[in-house]
């Protein structure tokens, strides 16, 4: 480790990250662990999508790190706009959701890996070199299940009614599970009411659900599944 410290080097000279994550803990914590390396610094922070594009613009970052789960905007539709505004630029994304749900979803996004906060700890320096290098980082877990998809060997393994959603409806489905209503859903997402209707339509149906009732319960089963994890 010694031999590539950069004793002399200035944190102008390290590769630049920005974290966006709505979680001011969790941003302290990955800046730390960021910032002890020699070659890699952090050299801005956000709280949710806004902020990340703004901290992009006016930083010009080698690499950017993104929660799934913002206020706001989401994650996955973040990682769609710094995709869609700076082709070029490396995302991973972070997240406490289990991976076999949303991988996939960040990587057709446009991320070049997913950790999950859980692991990010021990994990997240070598994901963001892997990243860095333009190579994908996953679990082995999941590698393995994306290579058993591709190969066409049988039905997906592990594969849930929710894979079914949309990205937005996914988006949708996670607030009706948080207890949150059509109006509040529509305020937060910046969407109409008409359009969430639309997607509660499209959800029912993808679940085989038969009326609101059995949707709202089938939402906050499953995100409190999910809290348990």
């Amino acid at each position: 480790m010694g031999a590539k410290r950069k004793q002399s080097g200035t944190k102008d000279e390290r590769t630049k990250i920005i974290i966006v994550d709505d979680h001011p803990i969790i941003r302290k914590g990955l800046s730390d662990l960021i910032n002890h390396e020699d070659d890699l610094a952090v050299c801005g922070q956000a709280k949710d999508a806004h902020e990340g594009l703004q901290a992009i613009k006016t930083l010009n970052p080698d690499i950017v790190v993104v929660d799934i789960s913002l206020k706001e905007t989401s994650g996955i539709e973040l990682i769609k706009d710094i995709k869609t505004q700076y082709p070029n630029l490396p995302v991973l994304a972070l997240s406490m959701h289990d991976e076999s749900l949303y991988a996939e979803r960040a990587l057709r996004a446009g991320a070049k890996g997913y950790i999950m906060k859980a692991e990010a700890t021990e994990k997240v320096i070598t994901a963001i070199r892997k990243v860095l290098r333009g190579e994908l980082y996953v679990s082995d877990k999941m590698a393995a299940k994306m290579v058993r998809k591709l190969v066409g060997s049988g039905p997906a393994i592990g594969t849930s009614p929710i894979d079914r959603l949309s990205d937005r409806e996914l988006e949708v489905f996670l607030l009706i599970g948080q207890g949150q209503g059509t109006r509040q859903i529509a305020e937060k997402l910046h969407l109409s009411i008409k359009t969430i209707e639309t997607y509660r339509a499209h959800m029912k149906e993808k679940l085989n659900l038969e009326n609101a009732a059995e949707l709202l319960q089938y939402a906050i089963r499953w995100v409190n599944s999910q809290e348990k994890a």
